[in-house]
C-alpha cells in the first residue's frame, strides 16, 4: 500500500512539474506578475500606508491630549506633611493623583493646513504607484516584445537553411551529374555554414532576451521561463489617425508625471501657508483635576481622596514677537520652493508634450519603414524565384543566387524587426493616450 502511494506521490508530482515547465506566459500575464512582485511598486505601496498613518497624525491634532499621572512617596526626618500643612520629624507615605486635558484653540490654523498637506501627500503617494506601474508595465512589453523579436528573427534564419539544405542535395545531384562546376556546391555549403552560426547566435539572442524577461520578472527558473507561441498580428492604425492635440490632451489628463507635478505645487504652495501660521499668536486651553492622600493621617483613603481634591482650568496665550527671523526665513524659503515646484510642473508639461510629439512622431516613421519593409520583401521574393529559376537551368552561378538568397533573408529580418518596432511604438503611444498596458492586445 505504501509503495502505490509513494508511486501515485511521485506520478503527481512529475505531472505538475511538467505543467510548470510547459507553461508559456502571456503579455498580460508577465505585466500582472511584475506589478505583484516588483519591488519599487511595492516600495511605493508602503509609502501609500505611511502617507495614511501621517494623514492620522494631522488629523490627531484637532483632538485634545489627555493625560494621568500618579506618584507615592515616602519622607522621613522634618518634614511638611502635605495634609495638614506641618513640620514633622517622622517617615510618611504620601501620594498624588491628576488628570489634565488640553486643546489647542488656534494656532494660525497650522493644524488645518497641515491635516490637508497630508491629505495632499497621500494623493501624491497614489500617483507615484501609479507611475510606477506603467514605467513596469512598459519595460515588461518592451522586454517581452525583444523575446518575440528574437524568436521570430530565429525562425526566418532557420526556414532560409531548409532552403539552403534542399538546395544544396539538388547542387550535389547536379555536380554529381556534370552539370553544375564544383564550384557551386562549395558556395551553398558556405552558405550553409554561415547560416548555422547564424542560427547558434540567434539562438543565444532568445535565450538572452528571455533571461532578461525572467530577471524583470524576478523569476529565477531560467531554463523552463518563456512566453507564449502565438501570432502577434500587426495592431491598427486607428491612433496614428487622432489628431496629436487629441493624444497631448488625453496625455495631460492621465498621464502621472504631470498629476505629480502639479500635486508637488500644491504641497508647496500648502507648506508655505503652514509657514506663515507662525506669525498669529496661539492659544491653548487647558483642564485639570487632582487630589493626595497621606498614610500619616487616620483618614480613610477615599475619603482623603475626595478632602482634597480640586479643579483647574484657563486659557494661555502665547504671541510671537521675536524668534531670530526664523519665522520670516522659513516663509521665504517656502515662498521660493512654490516658485521651483511652479517651473518644475511648467517643465513637466513641457516634457509630456515633447514625448508624446516624439512618441507620434516614432509610430508614424515605424509605420511607414513597416510597409516599406513589406514591399522590400515581396520585391526580394520575385527577384530569388527568378535567380532560382535562373540557376536551375544553369544560366546564372551560385555565388549570384546565395546573394540572392542573402538579401531576401535580410530583407524578412527587417520586417520582422519593423514589425515589433512599431507594435511597441504604437502601445508607447497608446499608453500616453491612458490606454494601459494591461488593456493592450498585440
Amino acid at each position: 500500500m505504501r509503495i502505490k502511494i509513494a508511486i501515485l506521490f511521485f506520478t503527481l508530482f512529475g505531472v505538475l512539474a511538467s505543467q510548470a515547465q510547459e507553461k508559456k506566459w502571456t503579455l498580460r500575464e508577465c505585466v500582472e506578475y511584475a506589478l505583484e512582485n516588483n519591488i519599487t511598486i511595492k516600495q511605493s505601496a508602503l509609502e501609500i500606508e505611511n502617507a495614511e498613518i501621517n494623514r492620522f497624525d494631522a488629523f490627531g491634532n484637532f483632538l485634545p491630549t489627555l493625560n494621568a499621572s500618579a506618584s507615592n512617596f515616602w519622607n522621613s526626618g522634618l518634614v511638611t506633611n502635605p495634609i495638614t500643612n506641618t513640620n514633622e520629624t517622622e517617615t510618611f507615605r504620601s501620594s498624588n493623583y491628576g488628570v489634565s486635558i488640553g486643546i489647542t484653540l488656534f494656532n494660525g490654523l497650522r493644524n488645518l493646513k497641515t491635516f490637508q498637506r497630508a491629505k495632499l501627500n497621500q494623493l501624491l503617494s497614489q500617483y507615484n504607484l501609479g507611475k510606477s506601474k506603467d514605467d513596469i508595465s512598459l519595460f515588461v512589453a518592451n522586454s517581452y516584445l525583444q523575446v518575440l523579436l528574437n524568436k521570430e528573427s530565429l525562425k526566418v534564419i532557420e526556414k532560409q537553411h531548409e532552403i539552403t539544405l534542399e538546395q544544396l542535395k539538388r547542387t550535389k545531384d547536379l555536380v554529381d551529374a556534370g552539370v553544375l562546376p564544383q564550384g557551386d556546391l562549395l558556395e551553398i555549403e558556405a552558405t550553409s555554414a554561415d547560416e548555422l552560426t547564424r542560427i547558434v547566435q540567434a539562438e543565444n539572442a532568445v535565450q538572452i532576451a528571455r533571461i532578461g524577461l525572467a530577471q524583470t520578472l524576478l523569476i529565477k527558473d531560467y531554463e523552463s521561463f518563456d512566453i507564449a507561441e502565438q501570432e502577434y498580428l500587426v495592431p491598427g492604425s486607428e491612433m496614428l489617425e487622432k489628431p496629436i492635440s487629441q493624444v497631448i490632451a488625453s496625455a495631460r489628463e492621465s498621464r502621472y508625471e504631470v498629476q505629480i507635478a502639479e500635486q508637488n505645487k500644491l504641497i508647496a504652495e500648502k507648506n508655505l501657508e503652514i509657514a506663515r501660521g507662525a506669525y498669529y499668536p496661539t492659544l491653548n486651553g487647558s483642564f485639570g483635576y487632582s487630589t493626595r492622600e497621606s498614610g500619616v493621617n487616620s483618614t480613610p483613603f477615599i475619603k482623603q481622596l475626595y478632602s482634597n481634591d480640586g479643579t483647574s482650568y484657563g486659557v494661555s496665550l502665547s504671541v510671537p514677537i521675536f524668534n531670530g527671523f526664523s519665522a520670516r526665513n522659513d516663509v521665504k524659503r517656502n515662498k521660493v520652493s512654490v516658485e521651483q515646484t511652479e517651473f518644475q510642473l511648467e517643465q513637466a508639461q513641457l516634457d509630456l508634450d515633447s514625448n508624446v510629439y516624439q512618441a507620434y512622431l516614432d509610430a508614424k516613421g515605424s509605420a511607414e519603414a513597416y510597409e516599406a519593409a513589406l514591399v522590400s520583401v515581396k520585391a526580394q521574393e520575385r527577384a530569388y524565384e527568378y535567380a532560382k529559376d535562373r540557376y536551375d537551368v544553369g544560366l546564372t552561378n551560385a555565388f549570384d543566387f546565395s546573394q540572392s538568397k542573402f538579401r531576401l533573408e535580410n530583407a524578412q529580418s527587417q520586417e520582422v524587426q519593423n514589425k515589433f518596432d512599431y507594435i511597441f511604438k504604437l502601445k508607447v503611444l497608446e499608453l500616453y493616450f491612458g490606454i494601459k498596458i494591461a488593456d493592450i492586445k498585440l
